[in-house]
């Protein structure tokens, strides 16, 4: 069996226990448990590991919670983070799971723990609230203690049984690729809800690929709407980790999904002195000023959201409004996450963010962001991609690249709305897809249908509208029709039609004869 083969059969297999323990609870509802375990077993051995060192004849499972020193506990912090007990380890909880008649009080003390450890360190921020939806004690596993225990058992054991191997080496990543599929899944199965916490990885890798394009190093990397983290997280797997600096950066208004994030970037290795990601609302309270700019930003937020845009006078003299001399509309904030990542990028970088199609073509406000844009030739790109390949909707959107270092002012348009597969009920890009569009934007020539330059002077004379079809003509599917092969046809018709009323007007003319 492949590698490929090996990781599709675990996906099955964590999937089917995700179905068969959450009983008749809600999928969505049962989802922080399952991807909660899954954390809580990644940490415990990700924090084995690290006290073992490599040492075989060290155990951690197996020694007593009373060998460890404030010495060894205070540096594994420094470390790691966060510290976890022999006794707490995912695998010795797990072991007996099914008799444990408090398994439920006795999870959510460890959980309560391993935060608090971080308490007075520097990773505590990353540390703190991580298990704070994973509810022990919630009627969505049972209206009894044993109800409760029961699930739950039945949660560790089936993440226990799932095997990934040695720690070291591979199993790091499948622990991460599981947590993204059984995230993608949710996403999939949640309808409008899962779109907003969680981009398609095909779509985060072109996303990802724009914004890092012929950077052989970037400083950091930031999203300002993070959801669950899978944007940042495509930059790392695609990209060698000594080009990102100085970390990923991102805020989340959600909090489950703040949690979900964090979480995230554990389980794909990332230490938590290489993550930043803060809870709240980005267009009102934004985190990181003093962090940028950013060398990459990387972007999926919600299309179309109320904001609170000029009830608020003090947002029109905001750095990040402030320039563009004009509010986004109260009842769609997306040019207002345009103009925040803008004020953030640096000068060197790109940002790639997925847009609703409505904002580059809408008059009022909208109209004169894209005229500030335009003006001041921070418009690099502008990708049309297909229908349906988003969680919740099945709206086409857009792809708008900025820049600050064009050495140009022609603005690019690509037509990429024909470039998908078709895959259960929605589609997705493949890497001939992308490599297709990203040969397109590196290289910015003319391809007939696909991709066109357009001067700054063609844009102003259309009023600046930015819309894809506006410029990139869509190919002629009508039938072409060879007019003199056609009127040939049409001569030998007509000859055919003569010869056969002569014919009848003979048999006619024979019958009224043979009458007389």
């Amino acid at each position: 069996m492949t590698s490929a083969q090996q990781r599709a059969a675990l996906q099955r297999q964590i999937w089917q226990i995700a179905n068969d323990v959450r009983g008749a609870v809600d999928g969505w509802d049962f989802k922080q448990y399952v991807l909660g375990t899954l954390f809580y077993r990644f940490i415990s051995e990700n924090f084995a590991s690290y006290i073992e060192g490599g040492d075989d004849s060290i155990n951690y499972a197996e020694l007593s919670d009373e060998i460890i020193t404030p010495e060894i506990k205070d540096d594994a912090i420094k470390t790691k983070g966060y510290f976890i007990y022999p006794s707490q380890l995912f695998a010795n909880i797990a072991k007996g799971a099914n008799t444990n008649d408090s398994l439920n009080t006795d999870l959510a003390a460890i959980f309560d723990a391993i935060e608090s450890s971080a308490g007075g360190y520097p990773s505590e921020g990353d540390i703190k609230g991580l298990f704070a939806d994973f509810d022990t004690t919630s009627n969505r596993l049972g209206n009894t203690v044993a109800d409760k225990n029961s699930r739950l058992a039945s949660v560790l054991k089936g993440v226990a049984g799932l095997d990934f191997g040695d720690f070291q080496g591979n199993k790091i990543d499948l622990f991460g690729d599981a947590y993204e599929f059984l995230i993608s899944n949710y996403a999939a199965n949640a309808g409008k809800s899962g779109g907003e916490f969680f981009t398609p990885q095909h779509v985060s890798r072109l996303i990802a690929r724009l914004a890092m394009h012929k950077q052989e190093s970037v400083n950091k990397i930031y999203d300002p709407a993070a959801g669950s983290g899978s944007l940042l997280l495509q930059a790392k797997k695609h990209f060698d980790d000594h080009i990102i600096e100085e970390g990923f950066f991102g805020q989340e208004i959600n909090h489950t999904t703040y949690n979900l994030a964090r979480m995230n970037m554990f389980l794909h290795n990332i230490n938590y002195d290489k993550f930043n990601i803060q809870l709240g609302n980005t267009l009102t309270d934004p985190y990181f000023s003093d962090e940028k700019p950013f060398d990459a930003i990387v972007s999926n937020p919600p299309y179309s959201v109320k904001w609170k845009g000029s009830d608020d006078p003090t947002l029109i003299n905001d750095d990040r409004f402030a320039p563009a001399g004009v509010l986004a509309p109260k009842s769609k904030a997306d040019f207002a996450f345009v103009l925040h990542s803008l004020s953030y990028l640096s000068s060197k970088g790109r940002a790639a963010i997925v847009c609703f199609p409505g904002i580059f073509y809408r008059g009022g406000a909208e109209q004169k962001i894209r005229k500030y844009l335009i003006d001041n030739n921070y418009v690099e790109t502008v990708i049309s991609l297909a229908p349906n390949l988003f969680f919740g909707t099945t709206i086409a959107v857009n792809i708008l690249v900025l820049s600050k270092h064009k050495t140009d002012t022609f603005t690019q348009f690509i037509d990429a709305s024909a470039l998908f597969k078709k895959e259960t009920n929605n589609n997705i890009l493949t890497d001939k897809h992308i490599e297709q569009i990203m040969q397109a934007f590196d290289s910015k020539k003319e391809m007939d249908h696909f991709a066109q330059s357009i001067s700054f002077e063609a844009i102003v004379s259309n009023d600046y509208n930015l819309s894809v079809s506006s410029y990139v003509e869509p190919p002629d599917t009508r039938e072409k029709i060879d007019i003199t092969q056609l009127n040939a046809e049409l001569k030998t018709t007509v000859e055919k039609i003569d010869r056969l009323r002569a014919d009848i007007d003979a048999i006619v003319a024979e019958i009224e004869g043979d009458c007389v």
